[in-house]
């Protein structure tokens, strides 16, 4: 698929795409005759993964770092049963850091509907005095 679908499906801009690319993140898998990218459906679930660390907070080295292990276990590259556990420590080490980003975000939401709903009181309140 063309860049313009990968864009629509992810609900990432060209820009965003691009940048990744030029990051080394992500890589076309092909190029068309006329130089147009060419993306398959795990370049796609490589930009979700991407998307989806964006708003934890994570760097692009950690997401690259990520995504390096998660290939290597994908591809099963390790040399040798030690290796590989390192490179499940190291997803670990990315899913707590996740989960406690989540964390954090939940106490900020809360924080912030709590807010809101104080200013959804004193609006009414403030109106129903108007009448009065």
């Amino acid at each position: 698929m063309q860049i313009g679908e990968v864009a629509a499906r992810t609900e990432l801009s060209l820009r965003t795409i691009r940048h990744y690319e030029e990051t080394g993140l992500v890589t076309p898998s092909a190029r068309s005759q006329g130089g147009f990218r060419l993306y398959t459906e795990a370049d796609v679930q490589r930009l979700m993964v991407i998307r989806r660390m964006k708003p934890l907070g994570f760097t692009l080295d950690q997401m690259r770092d990520l995504l390096d292990a998660t290939d290597q276990l994908d591809s099963d590259t390790a040399s040798d049963a030690a290796e590989h556990d390192a490179l499940l420590e190291r997803v670990r080490a990315f899913e707590q850091a996740a989960n406690e980003q989540v964390a954090k975000l939940r106490v900020q939401l809360s924080r912030a509907e709590e807010f809101a709903a104080a200013l959804s009181t004193r609006l009414r309140q403030d109106a129903s005095a108007a009448r009065l």
